[in-house]
């Protein structure tokens, strides 16, 4: 009987180990799951002692610093009993490898951070169709998508500029309940209730629309670690250069690029290029008629041509080409050297079709800029090589 009891015993110890045992590799699983690496991307952030609103500042990050992300706790928010904020236990990669809790938002996971350079690496190739700036704090997105905030990958502070190399138009989000504003104004800086009614009578007036425009953006490493993103249409501004601004006549300027020198390297905004926007120069610009007509999923990216040539001599601008009303896609590329350029757009035809169309761009007897259409290019380069 005693032995009976013993060989019991030692069958359910047996049992016990084994099932801690499941327990421990389960855990692990959990636990692998949850370690990532990630990288800061508030400006600076700090790592603290716990997830309490008295805890002790533990580290200061700064934007582009990695940290090990071990653990995460979502937090009663303690402004608003509805909402909870998600912290990140994570460990510095400092002399001491503190370890210590931050809001998440201030950390973009390292798979966040892959998916934004495989964005960035569709456009590789492509140049900088025009520039951006923020009207208010918005969010950048992995995708032409705000029902949700899955797709978020950070915040990108008001008047952040970036280059603009595209843009979609999608339906908008069915349900008002459900659409993220993608405004995240700082603390303190909301604006008075007048003025949100200014905007709101103004929206009155647009056309009702059932789609809306996102800009897909290649950003700089000072305001963002991940190299490419969308943002929202309404909270961007383009910043038409001060070279060209005042010749807008009638119709928008959508894109442009310079004729002068080398073409610009698809690379994100530095402030030497900031500089030579607004040198006087030669460019090609795209332009859009103006519509009360509700935007549609199709509609071409620009309707004209516009190409500004500038005498160095006169220092003065000039009307080098403008091309007949036509149905255009981006991107734009300018190749070639100096003295023979050319630069191709998609045009669709009378058919329907899009296809790769080729201006060519050379300077006549005079030294004035000349376009050649497709249409007439070979007639062109004739009178050119004679």
């Amino acid at each position: 009987m005693v032995i009976t009891n013993i060989k019991l015993m030692n069958a359910l110890y047996k049992s016990l180990l084994i099932l801690l045992a499941l327990t421990l590799v389960a855990g692990c699983k959990t636990l692998a799951k949850r370690s990532n690496t990630g990288v800061v991307v508030a400006r600076r952030a700090q790592i603290r002692s716990s997830t309490a609103v008295v805890a002790a500042d533990l580290l200061e990050v700064n934007r582009g610093d990695e940290v090990d992300i071990l653990d995460f706790q979502d937090v009663q928010d303690p402004t608003d009993n509805s909402k909870k904020e998600r912290w990140l236990r994570v460990q510095g990669h400092d002399e001491d490898n503190t370890e210590g809790w931050i809001e998440s938002r201030n950390v973009m996971p390292d798979e966040v951070l892959q998916a934004a350079k495989k964005l960035a690496e569709e456009d590789k190739g492509i140049p900088a169709q025009a520039t951006g700036q923020l009207r208010a704090s918005s969010n950048l997105r992995l995708s032409p998508d705000r029902s949700g905030n899955e797709n978020i990958m950070m915040r990108l502070d008001s008047g952040s500029s970036f280059e603009i190399v595209g843009w979609k138009r999608v339906p908008k989000p069915k349900s008002s309940e459900a659409i993220e504003s993608d405004i995240a104004p700082k603390a303190g800086s909301a604006q008075p209730g007048n003025s949100r009614g200014n905007r709101e009578s103004q929206e009155e007036n647009e056309p009702e629309e059932t789609n809306e425009l996102w800009y897909k953006v290649r950003l700089p490493t000072s305001i963002s670690p991940a190299p490419a993103g969308w943002m929202y249409g309404k909270q961007v501004e383009l910043k038409v250069p001060s070279d060209i601004i005042f010749y807008r006549t009638g119709r928008e300027f959508v894109a442009w690029q310079r004729l002068d020198g080398e073409p610009a390297e698809a690379e994100g905004s530095k402030s030497k290029d900031a500089a030579r926007e607004g040198k006087p120069g030669s460019w090609v610009i795209l332009e859009k008629s103006s519509s009360n007509q509700p935007h549609t999923l199709d509609e071409p990216d620009f309707d004209r041509i516009y190409v500004l040539g500038y005498d160095k001599r006169d220092q003065e601008h000039y009307t080098a080409y403008r091309s007949p009303d036509l149905k255009g896609y981006l991107p734009c590329r300018i190749q070639g050297t100096p003295d023979n350029k050319t630069f191709t757009i998609r045009v669709q035809d009378e058919n329907g079709q899009v296809n790769d169309v080729q201006y060519g761009i050379y300077k006549d007897a005079r030294g004035y800029l000349k376009v050649s259409p497709p249409t007439a290019g070979n007639k062109e380069k004739e009178k050119k090589k004679k």
